[in-house]
């Protein structure tokens, strides 16, 4: 079996594939070890996939994943990590922002028996009120909300044990959530520097839109890392407290009026009323929708994993071909 993987996503990136291959290839070779290297064209319209292909075509350790279209980065990395066969599977970009002479610093740490490594940018020199400050704020939100005392979740530069990706479903854009995700199957977790590097080719594919994709997502990881396996304990105490609120306002009401007997209920409490019957209404509805919930637990956990991406061609070299995607 193969020591290690390494894979990359790219999306227009021709400027940086070939210098990535060759430092990539000098740091790797010199472990001594076995590896592969894992790229992954994300719907590229610029000559990325030419160039990787050629690369491919001279390096039979050179795997290439071509996706049918740009399926954003989590499904490019997903892509990777379906098709990496090392025991130890190190992400970074492809924009030579990350650099390969850190790989021996995640190899080393878990070869101390650590599963999963995570890069941090401890030093950055990126925009200090663009970048630096929302991203300062948005990583101690997600450590708080996770509970992994982790300072950089938005690096893609980390390196797992394969069994450990195995066990985790990427969509969406939760790449940047796998410590959180991987801390609920017990993994072990630990935190190395890494080098910051300004990009100095091509053109940023991160915007301000990527926040507010964010926020959501530290909805989604709370809810998945709290709740995933018990649905009905979140929707249904909601449920049922909102019945409960509705139920004892009617009996206050369902009181007054045996105790006033001449009072029009409706007249003296008409608003009342109509919180009571929205409270219980919503109630039940947030029951039914917890045991909905459980139903797809079941179904998840029954049902074969689906892929987020998909894929027209891998190119291997042992196998001197193309091989086309079902």
């Amino acid at each position: 079996m193969l020591k290690y993987s390494i894979v990359v996503p790219f999306h227009n990136e021709e400027n940086s594939v070939t210098e990535l291959y060759d430092r990539l290839k000098a740091v790797l070779e010199a472990t001594g070890e076995l590896f592969e290297l894992v790229f992954v064209d994300d719907g590229s319209t610029d000559r990325t996939y030419p160039l990787l292909k050629a690369i491919s075509e001279v390096d039979s350790r050179v795997t290439i994943v071509k996706l049918r279209r740009n399926f954003g980065q989590t499904s490019a990395l997903a892509a990777g990590f379906d098709h990496a066969r090392g025991e130890y599977v190190i992400a970074m970009d492809g924009d030579l922002q990350h650099d390969p002479a850190d790989i021996p610093e995640f190899l080393k740490k878990l070869d101390e028996g650590y599963d999963v490594v995570s890069g941090w940018r401890k030093v950055r020199i990126d925009n200090l009120w663009l970048r630096r400050i929302p991203s300062r704020a948005a990583n101690w939100t997600m450590a708080k909300l996770s509970g992994v005392d982790i300072h950089d979740f938005g690096t893609t530069f980390k390196a797992y044990r394969r069994e450990i990706l195995s066990q985790i479903a990427l969509y969406g854009e939760l790449h940047r959530f796998i410590p959180a995700l991987a801390s609920a199957y017990g993994a072990s977790i630990v935190e190395i520097p890494i080098k910051n590097i300004n990009r100095e080719k091509g053109a940023s594919h991160y915007g301000i839109s990527r926040t507010i994709r964010v926020f959501f997502d530290l909805i989604t990881i709370r809810f998945l890392l709290r709740y995933m396996q018990r649905p009905l304990h979140f929707f249904g105490g909601t449920g049922m407290l909102g019945i409960l609120s509705g139920g004892i306002t009617g009996l206050y009401m369902a009181i007054e009026k045996i105790m006033h007997p001449k009072w029009n209920v409706l007249d003296e409490h008409g608003p009342l009323i109509v919180f009571a019957a929205v409270l219980i209404v919503a109630g039940v509805q947030m029951l039914a929708i917890g045991l909905v919930g459980e139903l797809l637990v079941r179904h998840y956990h029954q049902a074969v994993r689906h892929a987020s991406y998909s894929v027209e061609r891998v190119l291997r070299a042992r196998d001197q071909q193309s091989t086309m995607a079902d």
